[in-house]
């Protein structure tokens, strides 16, 4: 990563760290009794309705379509469906890097590779982590859109990986590269040649080209979903999205080079092992109560069975409903699960590390389906608040978390009950990029960011 890029990276990162640390004490009351109304905040006003009924933003805000499953992109692949997480990096003479995740499936089109994987020999089976073991490979990876945010205007579009599984969410580096992971276990044979579960690295970059499928297999094979790195320490904070959960780090032998290996560790709260944090059927966590964690090392993290969450929780880690995204900022990795809590419609914790020992806390917890339904990606915006994309069963929202804790919805689906995912902005603070899954679309939407007080 280069300079301009990494101050970009601590500026974004110290803003929403500062703006969080102030949370009141009558707001996490409102949180706990579940009497934080929709919109208790002022955000950027209500939401209009969008003539075209794709997304409902504030007055002043407008969007436009800069990609589509199945439309052509430059590298002469296709789109592939299922857009899920992003992140955004300073590109060369300004321009904005997203690499973007596809959640794609064996079953799920439009493929990259056209009809009949046509297109797989155009750019060699080799360069695909798994090209299958007959003529279907994997459909999943990620690609890259090269965008000027002054012209509003796509550059290019290209996958950037290419043959891995369910690439859901990932995490930004402070070094300018996306880690992508797959959530996924499944395992080599019969169409598949190779086992999935992995998390991989992919430079962010503007020129046309895959990165080396080459899974970090020293971090872990599970579910994995999103993930965050200390930029001070180099270490990979991970979640896992399945209802009995755990949250893991990764200690790099070597910061900032992954591919040296490490150790997977998971989370325990230190007085408490095999604490059940989701709430369900009782309230083991308040919200705005700290507690000090420790680390488990894990053994068998190839984890050919499955395994690793239960034998981790059998050792006293914690157990989360659902661990989904994950931001760093100042210090402090923000992470949501997506159906925690009393009333299973979600919750997000903040993990702190100190140098006199790790804190946990849980941050907010969603009373209700009419405040925040099913928290997934979460990003940092560059005021400071806290993005949160839903992903429900019907209405599904874009909802902003103030620096005290008020709430407000900054956009809607008006299109379908498709998922909202990958919020990221732009390293020029101008535009947020955000997925509609299951359409296939990414917008890139500007307004009057700066009303709410942008730190530039």
């Amino acid at each position: 990563m280069g300079e301009a890029s990494r101050r970009q990276f601590l500026l974004r990162a110290g803003a929403y760290g500062l703006g969080f640390a102030g949370l009141s004490n009558a707001v996490q009351r409102s949180w706990a009794s579940g009497t934080l109304p929709l919109d208790a905040a002022p955000g950027f006003g209500p939401l209009v309705a969008d003539p075209a009924k794709i997304m409902d933003l504030p007055a002043g805000f407008s969007y436009r379509i800069i990609a589509r499953a199945g439309e052509a992109m430059d590298d002469g692949l296709v789109g592939p469906g299922k857009p899920d997480a992003m992140a955004c990096f300073v590109g060369p003479d300004g321009l904005t890097l997203i690499v973007c995740n596809h959640e794609m499936e064996r079953s799920h089109t439009p493929t990259p590779f056209g009809e009949d994987h046509v297109l797989v020999e155009k750019i060699g089976r080799e360069k695909l982590y798994d090209a299958g073991s007959g003529s279907q490979p994997s459909f999943g990876g990620t690609t890259t859109i090269v965008y000027d945010t002054k012209a509003k205007k796509v550059r290019k579009r290209f996958m950037s990986l290419a043959g891995t599984e369910r690439n859901c969410a990932g995490g930004a580096t402070p070094w300018g590269s996306w880690l992508t992971c797959e959530e996924s276990v499944t395992r080599a044979g019969g169409r598949y040649a190779k086992d999935h579960g992995y998390v991989f690295e992919v430079p962010a970059s503007a020129e046309i080209g895959l990165a080396e499928p080459t899974p970090l297999k020293a971090m872990g094979r599970f579910y994995h979903e999103a993930c965050c790195v200390d930029p001070s320490t180099g270490i990979v904070y991970m979640t896992e999205d399945r209802g009995d959960g755990l949250i893991y780090r990764f200690v790099p032998n070597v910061p900032g080079n992954l591919g040296e290996g490490g150790k997977v560790q998971a989370l325990m709260v230190t007085d408490r092992k095999s604490l059940d944090t989701r709430n369900w059927r009782i309230t083991t966590m308040r919200t705005g109560e700290k507690t000090p964690v420790t680390w488990i090392d894990m053994e068998d993290i190839e984890n050919l069975d499955d395994s690793l969450r239960t034998r981790g929780f059998d050792q006293g880690a914690a157990k989360f409903a659902r661990g989904e995204g994950m931001w760093w900022a100042d210090g402090v990795a923000y992470f949501a699960c997506t159906n925690g809590g009393k009333a299973k419609v979600g919750q997000i914790f903040r993990l702190t590390p100190g140098r006199s020992g790790d804190t946990l806390e849980l941050f907010v917890e969603s009373p209700d389906k009419s405040v925040i339904e099913y928290a997934d990606n979460i990003t940092v915006s560059p005021w400071g608040d806290l993005i949160v994309c839903e992903d429900g069963s019907g209405e599904d929202s874009l909802h902003g978390i103030t620096k005290d804790g008020g709430l407000y919805r900054l956009g809607r689906n008006a299109l379908s009950s498709s998922e909202l995912a990958g919020a990221a902005f732009s390293p020029d603070g101008s535009t947020m990029f955000l997925n509609i899954q299951h359409d296939g679309l990414t917008l890139a939407i500007t307004g009057p960011w700066g009303e709410r007080g942008r730190i530039g």
